[in-house]
């Protein structure tokens, strides 16, 4: 491959990281050098992934119909199989994006983060698992379900992360993991409302029941007493993922690793303190954390090289 098209690559994934994931872009700062440029690389991956099964018009000169049958979506994350295949067998195609939403620049760059940092394959294949689950699936009886779910398309991203990270113990893969389901979790709360709109309810069925409320309750979007209940009781989960991940962390050791990753753990808890703020309404509103209060977080995580007790319960979300 070209150094200039390796170079473009992964100009093109800083591009689309900045302008689709601010915080995690501003996160990034923390990490330097190749490190950061890899981390934007497999963002724009999965980024571009999405795309491809949510019709979203984000690959260049590509237009993917919004209302295409389920058998051509399954038909684009079949082909993407075997686009990441190709990347791990000796004779690998030079040419994998045909027909995909991947620049052939950014899917270079992508390629050199992979063999560069021997990322295995099995997290990039199950992240098409979970994008197959959207295609078949809308709606989740328990949370057993819904972990499964959030573990493909959040926690496998954890376990592609770490190893540009750089770490010494591989026990720390599974902390990983629990960090993407916290966050995954932190944003089905956030987002109840644009995803009812789409027809899918990451909610956990049982537990609505419990609780009292219907599909129709989450349709007029009123913050009842019920609702609150249910909501709170999915952020305490939440945070118990926020805090076992969180045990992980020392066993990072790339430079700015342990840092951009408590920063994006301490910005997304502080969503779920923005909704505890709101008394729980995410039906008007989407929670977000101002630029503003991103400063803030980041300053007590960037001087603070050994977090106290009181910072790792704040990087959970927690009082």
């Amino acid at each position: 491959m070209s150094s200039e098209l390796l170079a473009e690559g992964y100009a093109r994934a800083r591009s689309l990281t900045r302008h689709h994931a601010k915080s995690f872009f501003f996160a990034s700062v923390a990490l330097f050098g190749e490190r950061r440029r890899a981390a934007f690389a497999l963002y724009a991956f999965c980024r571009r992934l999405d795309d491809l099964v949510d019709g979203d018009n984000a690959g260049d000169g590509l237009t993917l119909s919004p209302t295409a049958l389920p058998s051509e979506l399954s038909a684009r994350l079949a082909l993407a199989r075997k686009s990441i295949s190709a990347i791990y067998a000796p004779s690998a195609s030079s040419s994998l994006t045909a027909g995909l939403p991947w620049h052939p620049a950014e899917f270079e760059a992508f390629r050199d983060t992979v063999t560069r940092y021997r990322i295995p394959e099995l997290p990039f294949q199950e992240l098409i698992n979970g994008m197959e689950m959207d295609l078949t699936k809308s709606r989740y009886a328990n949370f057993e379900e819904l972990k499964l779910y959030c573990h493909r398309v959040a926690g496998v991203v954890g376990l592609m992360m770490t190893p540009v990270l750089g770490y010494r113990d591989a026990r720390c893969l599974p902390y990983a993991a629990d960090l993407g389901i916290a966050m995954q979790l932190t944003n089905i709360l956030r987002d109840v409302k644009e995803d009812l709109a789409r027809g899918r309810v990451y909610l956990p069925a049982d537990e609505l029941a419990h609780f009292g409320l219907t599909e129709a309750d989450l349709a007029r979007g009123e913050v009842t007493e019920p609702w609150r209940r249910f909501a709170k009781f999915q952020i305490s989960r939440a945070r118990e993922y926020y805090g076992r991940s969180r045990m992980g962390i020392p066993d990072l050791e790339g430079f700015g690793s342990q840092r951009v990753v408590r920063l994006m753990s301490v910005i997304y808890g502080q969503i779920n303190q923005i909704i505890e703020a709101r008394d729980y309404d995410v039906f008007s509103q989407r929670a977000r954390v101002s630029f503003g209060g991103k400063l803030k977080l980041a300053a007590g995580v960037m001087v603070t090289p050994n977090p106290s007790a009181r910072l790792l319960a704040a990087t959970a979300g927690g009082p």
